[in-house]
């Protein structure tokens, strides 16, 4: 009987054993999905002009390298959709004007607002650089911290939607405005996957003219999408169709361990059973 048990138990182990690796194959998928965003495509069908302000802000997709071409200090802006999950990561890099041009050193910095433009603080990057009068180009960086799908109304949390990009030179010498310059821009996503899963979601992401599609579709009695054209000022919106989290791995790899866990303490504590010495009904 003892030996038997023992079999049963060995075999029941085994089968909770095997079931992490069944889940670590179920985990590929969202491990796949954590890699970063496309390469730019060379269609050359990216950006080539920068808007100068939030509402005329020139619309970009993550892996697209935008350029641009404007004077010293003008105000370049750019917008593009993030999601929740994802870290985005904007890179700059801006071709200054000839040195022989330049009275003084240049100080270049770059911006990150939101859908409801509140400046989001950069998690780390050089997000301020100076110029000398010798150098010829200046890269800046933002990496933001990962978006969330929700957060309390307090909070000044990066949710999905729409995120502007805003690019200019500070503190210029009156001789130095209006010398020509270029700028190269992309961002870039990390997938964070489920380490940065809330419980909860937004009812919609927040992108420009959003509030105005919602009013029209309540006093319409129509779906969003029927007028989302012609209301909504951004036609670039997160993807938030999938529903697959990593964190559904994690989940099921920690119930296997509280089962194994469990049995193994079982056995601990359950003893070694009627000694042999003592007949059955003493």
């Amino acid at each position: 009987m003892r030996i038997r048990r023992v079999l049963s138990t060995t075999a029941l182990l085994a089968g909770l054993a095997g079931a992490p690796a069944l889940l670590g194959a179920a985990a590929f998928p969202a491990l796949a999905d954590s890699s970063p965003s496309a390469s730019p495509s060379d269609d050359g069908s990216a950006p080539t002009e920068a808007g100068t302000s939030f509402r005329t802000a020139t619309e970009i997709e993550q892996g697209e390298q935008a350029t641009a071409g404007a004077s010293t200090g003008d105000y370049l802006y750019w917008q593009f959709p993030a999601d929740s999950g994802q870290q985005p990561t904007v890179k700059a890099t801006v071709k200054l004007p000839e040195a022989s041009k330049r009275a003084s050193s240049e100080t270049w910095q770059i911006d990150v607002y939101d859908g409801l433009r509140r400046r989001q603080a950069c998690q780390y990057g050089a997000q301020t650089r100076t110029a000398g009068t010798d150098a010829s180009s200046v890269e800046l960086s933002c990496t933001l911290r990962t978006v969330r799908a929700w957060s309390e109304t307090w909070a000044n949390d990066p949710l999905p939607g729409t995120y502007y990009i805003r690019l200019t030179a500070t503190g210029l010498g009156t001789a130095d405005l209006g010398l020509p310059m270029s700028a190269q821009l992309q961002v870039d996503s990390e997938d964070i996957g489920g380490s940065a899963a809330v419980d909860g979601s937004l009812a919609k992401p927040l992108v420009p003219g959003i509030a105005v599609t919602s009013a029209n579709s309540e006093e319409d009695g129509s779906d969003d999408s029927s007028d989302s054209k012609t209301a909504t000022l951004s036609s670039l919106r997160p993807d938030t169709s999938g529903w697959w989290s990593d964190r559904w791995v994690w989940t099921g790899i920690g119930g296997v361990l509280a089962a194994l866990a469990g049995i193994w303490g079982y056995s601990l504590t359950r003893g070694r059973g009627r000694p042999s010495r003592i007949p059955p009904g003493a």
